[in-house]
């Protein structure tokens, strides 16, 4: 049972994980960028990481934080794997769980730390963040409001991702099956397969092409071409990197009522007049093709609240039952997605959607038996760097 918040009072936040990200949700927090909310708690297995905030109450263990009577809720914001067993123990406690993506590294720890969330009064939610971002709302409305009609194909490219090889040597658990559990697909692209789930829903089938260090000095994936398939016929693919550089992000969608693209701050619909199988059964013109409006779709270039929207909503929900914009359940098609993608690369073959969770941790065990730590560090400095910046 969550404990209850009394009326007109903040909900008193913990904070788990003090690196760069952590540490700018808690700056977020402390500058009153999240109203009704407070930071009363933060905790970091580094007795150094106290430094940060000499102010704010430091636990070196997640125990000792739970059982400081000191926090209503945490946000989890610590390498990958333990996002499983850290958001186990909160919710057992009774505690409201936002946690940083990827809710888990694979499928299955996924379903064990969504099977703990039993009391639907607890508030779990996600940081998907860009679902705050107008451009995908507006995106999202279109297609499942039937705008485009039908959807037979997508092509996403996200290569503005990039990250130099400082980044990667930021922390000896990055870039490691067994320190961070994968690469692009785990770390920045989260995001983009939850946008793309919550957009056209999940595939049926995926075919992934993951390249093993192409551009870094590390040993899982930073460029990744996938396949999908759907029963209807409709076909997309999903292509990142953090390898190349200016890089670009361009969702191009194509409907039976025309075509959506998305690039930069532009969102352009050329939408055809009469349904494009419509037009090909009557016409009686051999090249002719179907007349259409050119619209634009005003963007303001405004990305959203993004962290901060997430957070507050958060908040919203523990205080007066907002609708969560991200639950944490939702993080499983996000992680499904990306585990199918790499299974099918290193297999080399079609998999088929739901992949079986047993399967992806026998195949993520096998990575990392044969996986090594980095031993590079990057300058103290870079923990100091905006994080949110990366986002836009």
């Amino acid at each position: 049972m969550p404990k209850k918040i009394s009326a007109g009072a903040n909900v008193r936040l913990g904070v788990i994980g003090l690196g760069g990200m952590g540490q700018s949700h808690c700056g977020a927090v402390l500058s009153g960028e999240v109203p009704g909310c407070e930071l009363t708690a933060v905790c970091d297995e580094d007795p150094k990481a106290a430094g940060h905030f000499p102010e704010i109450p430091f636990f070196g263990t997640v125990e000792e934080l739970i059982d400081s009577g000191r926090i209503d809720a945490v946000l989890i914001v610590t390498p990958h794997f333990s996002h499983t067993s850290i958001g186990i123990q909160a919710l057992k406690a009774g505690l409201h769980v936002l946690v940083e993506k990827p809710i888990s590294v694979h499928k299955a720890d996924c379903e064990r730390l969504i099977a703990a969330h039993r009391d639907k009064k607890q508030v779990f939610a996600a940081m998907f963040n860009q679902r705050t971002d107008p451009r995908y709302q507006e995106v999202r409305k279109l297609v499942q409001g039937g705008a485009l009609g039908t959807i037979r194909r997508v092509n996403w490219t996200i290569t503005d991702w990039f990250r130099s090889e400082a980044y990667y040597s930021s922390g000896g658990w990055r870039a490691t099956w067994e320190g961070e559990g994968g690469g692009v697909l785990l770390n920045q692209c989260p995001h983009n397969l939850d946008l793309y789930q919550w957009i056209f829903g999940m595939p049926s089938k995926v075919r992934g092409f993951c390249q093993l260090g192409r551009y870094h000095d590390i040993e899982v994936e930073d460029d990744v071409t996938a396949y999908f398939e759907y029963p209807n016929g409709m076909t997309a693919v999903f292509i990142t990197s953090t390898g190349e550089a200016p890089g670009s992000n361009r969702l191009e969608i194509a409907g039976e009522q025309g075509k959506l693209v998305m690039e930069s701050n532009s969102l352009d619909f050329t939408r055809n007049e009469i349904q494009t199988s419509e037009f090909s059964r009557t016409t009686t013109s051999r090249f002719g093709k179907p007349p259409v409006w050119n619209v634009k779709i005003p963007t303001s270039g405004d990305h959203g609240t993004q962290h901060r929207g997430i957070l507050m909503n958060f908040v919203g929900a523990i205080l007066r039952g907002e609708k969560l914009m991200a639950p944490a359940a939702e993080g499983l098609h996000s992680v499904e997605l990306g585990n199918a993608i790499l299974l099918s690369s290193i297999e080399e073959r079609t998999v088929e959607i739901p992949v079986s969770a047993a399967r992806i941790e026998k195949m993520l065990a096998r990575l990392q038996a044969g996986s090594k730590p980095r031993k590079k560090r990057a300058p103290s400095s870079v923990a100091t760097e905006d994080f949110s910046k990366s986002f836009q």
